[in-house]
């Protein structure tokens, strides 16, 4: 059984209920080193004394800001409960929150079997209500802000940003695109080919196929062999060209519908037992 990354307590009103965190989530990219060109070298990351150019030891390190030195209890005193408390501020509606804000999910099950009754009840008011718990935890140095929502027989919290870490498109962006007046007949196509591309989320639909590639080329390269490039991005549409390219694409959108469908064969007739004669009777 995987080890819990946090324990603490939700804490709303007076009811506290103990939990565990786990990751819900992992990564499976290719893990690649850094070699120095043209050898087989590994290249090292050292924590090294700026002014003296010496190493120094992890446990030597502490955190500084502003000339100020901070060590890990002093930066632990300052957090709420101690860094063991998840404190829920508000319930609300979970469509209004905008998927924009979340980072990462994780599991949350209850601390013990002892607390597990305690656990059950939040989990299925707030499955019956519909609404999702936003709070405040502290975790490894740094405060977050969180959603808990019911998944089944767990609650599921996920961490988020707060608004001051969303940044404004209109500072991003040099000039933000404006609704386009485009002809009826385009809008009735796009619309059409949303259509005949749309279908119920299957998440095991999906793969990640650059790392499948990538996992292709090591195991070709060390084989001495060649892998065929992947195939370059497609040029930008023109807008002279767009009701025609949509057409094309409703059409093959809607050929490739037909043939991922399984085809229903005919039932076998059932065999029939031949009629006895009358002298054979």
């Amino acid at each position: 059984m995987a080890r819990p990354l946090w324990t603490g307590a939700i804490t709303f009103g007076l009811v506290s209920v103990p939990v565990a965190m786990y990751s819900a989530t992992h990564d499976h990219e290719v893990s690649f080193h850094q070699f120095e060109k043209g050898t087989e070298d590994r290249i090292r990351y050292r924590r090294v004394n700026e002014r003296t150019g010496k190493e120094v030891d992890f446990d030597d390190i502490v955190k500084g800001a502003d000339g100020v030195m901070l060590d890990q209890e002093e930066l632990d005193s300052v957090a709420p409960g101690r860094s063991r408390s998840l404190d829920i501020h508000r319930f609300v509606e979970l469509a209004e929150i905008d998927p924009l804000y979340y980072q990462k999910t994780y599991w949350l099950g209850p601390g013990s079997d002892e607390t597990a009754k305690v656990y059950g009840l939040l989990r299925d008011a707030m499955a019956d209500s519909g609404r999702a718990a936003i709070g405040t935890l502290v975790m490894r140095g740094k405060e977050y802000l969180t959603a808990i929502r019911a998944d089944g027989k767990l609650l599921v919290l996920q961490t988020m940003y707060f608004a001051d870490e969303v940044r404004d498109p209109a500072e991003q962006i040099d000039s933000l695109p404006q609704r386009n007046k485009a002809k009826p007949a385009e809008m009735h196509m796009a619309q059409q080919l949303i259509d005949s591309m749309s279908g119920p989320w299957k998440p095991a639909d999906y793969r990640d196929t650059y790392t499948d590639r990538v996992k292709k080329l090591i195991k070709a390269k060390s084989k001495g062999k060649k892998v065929k490039a992947a195939e370059p991005a497609p040029d930008p549409t023109a807008a002279s060209d767009l009701f025609e390219i949509l057409r094309k694409s409703v059409e093959a959108a809607s050929k490739s519908r037909a043939t991922s469908k399984p085809k229903k064969t005919a039932k076998p007739a059932k065999a029939t037992k031949p009629k006895k004669s009358r002298k054979a009777a």
